[in-house]
């Protein structure tokens, strides 16, 4: 017989911060509290919140952007999305297909900002 352990709360996480205080490697949990990643990078432009970079736990792991639209809280022990793990942004497929330009809308250009820091964090 195992053992469940009681639902993840938000005030599990400690209190919430300012995004300037996340730190990379923070938990990131899902809109049902299950975990997903942790935050490889932090996007601001201006000093206006625009998203986290989240390192995927599967055995590849990739990376994939949560907008802030999609964060409900930003805590001291972990990020709560506001949408399912399926629903953020996959800036590999999602910038790449629509590079044949500029930019188009606001949430694209933040896509093409979190495309240009991953690729430039990956080895060559």
């Amino acid at each position: 017989m195992t053992e469940s352990r009681p639902p993840l709360v938000s005030e599990d996480l400690g209190r919430p911060v300012a995004y300037t205080a996340l730190a990379d490697g923070t938990p990131v949990y899902d809109r049902d509290h299950t975990p997903i990643g942790v935050v490889e990078h932090v996007m601001a432009a201006g000093g206006i919140f625009e998203g986290v970079v989240v390192h995927t736990h599967s055995l590849r792991g990739r990376h994939l952007y949560a907008d802030a639209e999609q964060i409900a809280e930003i805590r001291e022990g972990g990020v709560l999305l506001s949408v399912p793990a399926g629903e953020l942004h996959d800036p590999d497929r999602e910038w790449r297909s629509r590079r044949s330009g500029a930019p188009g809308s606001p949430l694209e250009a933040r896509l093409r900002r979190a495309w240009d820091w991953i690729t430039r964090r990956r080895p060559t």
